[in-house]
């Protein structure tokens, strides 16, 4: 067991008021995010094998070290408030229990696709089903909605938050993702195409 808490005080006496309960935001949000940044992680390495488009692998490397980094911090910081790593709760569970609306709070799960902007399994295997230019272009647009959805649920987070640190986490993935959407609406421009995942 650490002996130390996230506020760097003693494990015993007050440090209750610095380590977030198992149902709070800050617990479900370490905990949901980190399961939405490994999917954008996991479809990144599938785009990095399907082209050698520069610009496309470029983007994808970035994504991969940028959320899985993020992620790696939200996991830490579960183990540091001895907590675990995943939970019973319906993904989401936390914004509703805290008067969260919108920013996905209802958000009903299918396919895999566990929360907002998630792909889906049939996403996922028609973009390994995939190559070259076409493979770019499902990519973007899957990336897009899965920043979108993230951004959402930052900003829901940031909206209840209680802990400085990950709310000024989930302030730099709203000010991240929403540029690189910016970048990937460009990106899919360059190719003909336009955000929006077609029916699959």
């Amino acid at each position: 067991m650490p002996a130390l808490v996230a506020g760097g005080t003693s494990a015993s006496g007050t440090s209750s008021l610095s380590v977030p309960a198992d149902g709070s935001p800050e617990a479900g949000f370490a905990r949901d995010m980190s399961t939405h940044h490994q999917q954008a992680v996991d479809l990144s390495f599938i785009v990095r094998d399907r082209t050698s488009d520069e610009p496309t692998r470029t983007l994808a490397f970035d994504i991969i070290n940028t959320q899985a980094n993020q992620r790696g911090m939200m996991m830490g910081w579960l183990d540091q408030w001895g907590l675990t790593q995943h939970s019973t709760a319906k993904p989401m569970a936390w914004m509703t229990a805290m008067g969260g609306h919108g920013h996905g709070a209802d958000y009903q799960a299918h396919d895999g696709s566990l929360m907002p902007g998630m792909a889906t399994n049939a996403q996922l295997a028609k973009l390994r089903s995939l190559s070259g230019r076409d493979a770019e272009v499902l990519y973007l647009q899957l990336m897009v909605e899965h920043h979108k959805g993230g951004v959402e649920m930052a900003q829901g987070y940031v909206d209840m938050a209680h802990n400085d640190a990950e709310k000024r986490l989930a302030q730099s993935m709203v000010v991240g993702q929403s540029s690189e959407v910016e970048l990937m609406t460009d990106m899919l421009k360059e190719r003909g195409a336009a955000p929006g995942v077609p029916a699959s």
